[in-house]
């Protein structure tokens, strides 16, 4: 079987000094590796042939007998690395609470302990009989975020 951790080697020497960065990489008891990986302006279809070149010229079909996949995190998909989070600020996006509240606004901040999201919300104002829409900003503890993910928007 190989070994998770020298596919991940192999793919942090290709990334060394690129602007990409790695989001994924699983290896299956029956030696299925899959490699995702994300740059803040998109992938490259040619960047990901080359990282798949580079793995199989280092890891030997005679010793084991393996498939690879090399692609993108893919728009639309869950962020997995809080980097992803970083190349979103300032964009829509939507989050999944961990008590399973769905929230949906801009991306302000993202670090390792916490996400600000600011949201439209209902908010009674005093001395008005009708709650108001207006902007909300939600400082969220990372900890209490299960996912997140960009929203794509065709307007």
């Amino acid at each position: 079987m190989i070994e998770q951790t020298k596919v991940k080697a192999l793919v942090e020497q290709w990334l060394n000094g690129k602007e990409y960065f790695l989001t994924d990489l699983t290896v299956t008891p029956d030696d299925c590796i899959t490699v995702e990986i994300d740059h803040a302006d998109g992938v490259w279809i040619e960047d990901c042939v080359q990282l798949s070149r580079f793995i199989e010229q280092h890891l030997s079909r005679d010793e084991e007998d393996y498939e690879l996949e090399v692609g993108s995190a893919g728009l639309g998909q869950p962020f997995k690395v809080l980097r992803q989070w970083v190349n979103h600020v300032g964009k829509q996006v939507e989050i999944i609470t961990a008590d399973g509240r769905k929230l949906k606004g801009i991306l302000r901040e993202a670090d390792a302990q916490h996400i600000i999201l600011a949201t439209r919300q209902k908010v009674q104002v005093e001395g008005r009989k009708r709650p108001i829409t207006q902007e909300v900003e939600l400082d969220l503890p990372a900890s209490e975020v299960k996912s997140g993910r960009y929203i794509i928007d065709f307007k």
